[in-house]
């Protein structure tokens, strides 16, 4: 009989269970659960349950069976505005689906970062709001020094606010006579649903949003668009600390004296 092993310990709830093995959310789990859809032994699942090591779990009467535990891993991709099938070209792992973390609206794109674990995944989406993130946004004409005030005030719809960082007329840009200009903002905490709201909220026209850092990585030249790669151990222990690998600790070497001899 295949169970789930090593991802699961004793006592553990479901939903988290399946979050770790990389099958979805906690929240989309209990939908799963809420529906009839899971059995841990042959019984139906209810919320609140558990499960150990050598239960039998089962989705819509198809196995989940054990994998080998892997690292934790997540991709840096560079999307292009409107490419829905760049999570299509991703490796495929085991069944896994990707999740996006804080993903940028549909019609704009850059920096984005996905991974398979579902743990992972949701401690990455709580950290978002910490994270400073900058962007280049396109806008028609060029803004004012009161719309750039504006923008820095960080007011949104309603009560809703960003801490924004800076906000600045993209030097690269300043020769040119084209009707389009580029403005990079850094907020912490920001979606690129939250800038797009942010410059519109000043009277700008905005035609194009590119994350291009997000907290400490950054999206280099070399990574063409619709392409990926990893982050480096280092890269991935600065957005989770708690990833980092215990401190070498080095024993003192102790010199034990020979016994003299005395002849």
């Amino acid at each position: 009989m295949s169970a789930i092993r090593d991802k699961v310990s004793a006592g553990e709830r479901l939903q988290k269970a399946l979050a770790q093995l990389g099958l979805g959310s906690r929240r989309e789990i209990e939908t799963w659960i809420q529906a009839g859809r899971l059995t841990i032994n042959g019984q139906v699942a209810a919320l609140g349950a558990r499960v150990q090591a050598g239960d039998e779990v089962r989705l819509d009467g198809r196995l989940i069976r054990r994998r080998r535990a892997a690292p934790e891993q997540v991709l840096l991709c560079h999307r292009s505005p409107g490419d829905d099938s760049l999570v299509e070209r991703l490796p495929k792992s085991a069944g896994r689906r990707f999740i996006a973390i804080s993903p940028m609206p549909r019609i704009d794109g850059g920096l984005e970062l996905l991974t398979s674990d579902g743990e992972l995944a949701l401690e990455l989406q709580r950290c978002v709001k910490d994270q400073v993130c900058e962007f280049s946004v396109r806008v028609n004409g060029v803004l004012s020094e009161a719309h750039l005030d504006g923008l820095r005030g960080g007011q949104l719809d309603g009560a809703n606010h960003v801490d924004v960082q800076a906000v600045e007329f993209d030097e690269a840009d300043e020769e040119s006579t084209a009707a389009n200009r580029w403005y990079r903002l850094r907020a912490r905490g920001a979606s690129g649903k939250d800038v797009r709201q942010l410059f519109e909220r000043q009277g700008a026209i905005v035609s194009r949003i590119l994350r291009t850092h997000f907290g400490p990585i950054s999206l280099e030249r070399g990574l063409a668009r619709g392409q990926h790669r990893a982050l480096t151990a280092s890269e991935l222990v600065a957005l989770v600390p708690r990833l980092a690998p215990p401190p070498v600790v080095k024993a003192a070497a102790r010199r034990k004296r020979a016994p003299s001899r005395r002849g």
